[in-house]
């Protein structure tokens, strides 16, 4: 089952809000920028019992905690806390406005240099590399810090050697792409929707996507012949810039790994396994049998989806910004001129062991598929059957408290996030499934536009 816009009700609503003048701004459109009123963004779902309670505070302070050198930090890390990247607007967002990576490449006497990308104002970023260097595809993280010189109190890494990668040179040679955390609000309702409903939303106004260019795809992949299957259980994955992730449960696992250089019972191998580089088991982080309660038994990347799972969706505001009014006709826009069909408004959850996230509306605003994007975007990163110019329709849930947009955290301007998503067709890349949506928004008045942002905002 699915939630979408209906068609004759947009029909009647274009007729008022394309051919009577709009009451927004007269001015040329501008972002109404971060949404700073106060909210209960970060909270725990309602309708959880003592135990799922007592079990999401368990994550959460696990989730924001500081990993040192003795639990296994590195070698190679982008940052040691998952709460430092996922921060804005409260723990379990995206990237902050004062980014920690830059002081923590540096501390405890660590011999890194801060990469040039990474900046006290700018976004939290992952690098990637497009390319080996004897040109057969990479795509993976390329860590930006390693734990050499660092004495953290816990361990002494004085005898770490390894270095950092050429940045540098990959930038020079274009090889160096970047990607900006995942808000994760509201991700357990994510986890909760049926493969079932998600193909019904794609399938639904055929006509209309195909007269747009849309033909957005789930991330499955392709195995005995039978189109789009998961390699492992054949249904559909869904987390992730390009969805490559399955469950949180994966997604916290490999997180753990990529990001903090944290091995564990589903990534249980050291990305760098220099010897002088190890200062704790591995994998280090695991179920502890002898536990002695809930919390001392179950794995940190278990604490970390207990959390995620239970975390509420971000709360909408009903007046800021522009007023009602301006959000009202913003959201009527945003469904005439197509953005609704890659952004669905919501979708519905199906049965779950957790009453609370069972048979729920989800106003996550996204389809949760894949779409070709242009060159404009295209990272050109493969990941499983997620093509190099292909990302998941971002929810866009929480968007009026993000400071940064797009994968890549290229701009903190929402009005040049929507244009980003024109681009036309090049000689390596097809043109953005967007491009006829995008044009359609660049025909608005003015103070139409400011209604779609505010609305956006709103969000």
């Amino acid at each position: 089952m699915y939630v979408h816009h209906s068609r004759t009700a947009l029909k009647l609503v274009a007729v008022l809000v394309l051919c009577l003048p709009s009451f927004a701004l007269a001015t040329d459109a501008m972002d109404p920028g971060v949404r700073t009123q106060a909210s209960v963004t970060g909270a725990p779902i309602g309708g959880l019992t003592p135990g799922q309670a007592a079990a999401f505070q368990t994550g959460s302070d696990d989730f924001s905690q500081t990993q040192p050198l003795n639990t296994g930090l590195g070698p190679r890390f982008n940052l040691d806390s998952c709460g430092g990247c996922h921060a804005q607007p409260a723990l379990g967002g995206t990237s902050p406005a004062a980014n920690p990576q830059v002081a923590v490449g540096t501390a405890f006497g660590a011999r890194n240099t801060i990469p040039f990308f990474v900046t006290p104002s700018g976004p939290v970023r992952e690098a990637r590399f497009k390319y080996h260097a004897d040109g057969t595809r990479d795509g993976g993280v390329h860590d930006l810090f390693v734990i050499s010189g660092r004495n953290d109190g816990t361990a002494d890494a004085s005898r770490c050697a390894i270095t950092q990668d050429n940045f540098v040179a990959a930038a020079k040679a274009s090889n160096l792409v970047f990607r900006i955390p995942t808000p994760l609000f509201g991700a357990g309702l994510i986890e909760a929707i049926d493969d079932a409903t998600i193909v019904t939303n794609q399938e639904s106004n055929a006509t209309t996507k195909a007269a747009l260019g849309i033909h957005g795809r789930p991330h499955r992949v392709q195995i005995m012949g039978t189109t789009n299957n998961n390699g492992n259980d054949g249904t559909i994955a869904r987390f992730g810039w390009k969805a490559q992730n399955k469950s949180l449960l994966l997604f916290s696992g490999e997180a753990y790994n990529v990001e903090m250089g944290i091995s564990n019972e589903l990534f249980p191998t050291e990305r760098d396994e220099t010897l002088a580089c190890q200062f704790y088991t591995t994998p280090n982080d695991t179920t502890h049998e002898d536990g002695t309660d809930f919390g001392s038994v179950t794995s940190d990347i278990e604490h970390f989806v207990f959390f995620m799972r239970l975390l509420a969706p971000p709360p909408r505001s009903p007046d800021t910004p522009g007023g009602a009014p301006s959000i009202a006709r913003g959201q009527a826009i945003f469904g005439i001129t197509g953005c609704a069909d890659c952004h669905t408004p919501a979708l519905m959850t199906g049965n779950a062991t957790i009453t609370a996230l069972a048979n729920q509306p989800v106003p996550l605003f996204s389809d949760l598929l894949l779409h070709h994007m242009g060159p404009g975007l295209a990272d050109d990163i493969v990941q499983g059957q997620a093509g190099p110019d292909e990302f998941r329709t971002a929810p866009l849930w929480g968007l009026g408290q993000r400071i940064f947009f797009l994968h890549d955290g290229r701009t903190s301007d929402l009005l040049a996030a929507v244009e980003a998503h024109h681009s036309a067709a090049s000689s390596v890349f097809p043109a953005s499934e967007a491009n006829r949506v995008i044009e359609r928004f660049n025909d608005l008045s003015d103070g139409q536009k400011q209604d779609v942002l505010n609305f956006l905002r709103s969000l």
